[in-house]
């Protein structure tokens, strides 16, 4: 049984530790689920562990948004206070408050 506990948590905004992006989470999943493709492009030094939690986030950066997916080793909470202008935020999250972004609905 997997015993993997997430350290961010769905609504949390966000930065990535090499990358000058940040997002607000949206899934995560509690191991590497995404495509050996994927895995394969990230040069072989950079790529992460699969084994830890991979969260997918509604990213920005200077340029555009996108939705992004990037393990935990990468991430490191964003404490700007800043919102995160992405435009499909109002469609998963309510307005943004003290540092992340509540859910419209509830999870199982």
């Amino acid at each position: 049984m997997l015993k993997t506990k997430a350290k961010y948590h769905l609504g949390q905004v966000v930065r990535h530790r090499k990358h000058p992006f940040r997002g607000v989470i949206f899934d995560v999943d509690p191991e590497f689920s995404n495509t050996e493709e994927w895995y394969e492009s990230i040069p072989e030094d950079s790529r992460p562990r699969k084994e830890q939690p991979f969260y997918h986030l509604l990213a920005e950066n200077d340029q555009t948004y996108y939705i992004a997916y990037v393990s935990e080793q990468n991430l490191v909470a964003d404490y700007s206070g800043e919102p995160v202008d992405h435009p499909d935020i109002p469609d998963m999250f309510g307005p943004f408050q003290d540092g992340s972004y509540p859910l419209h609905f509830q999870l199982n």
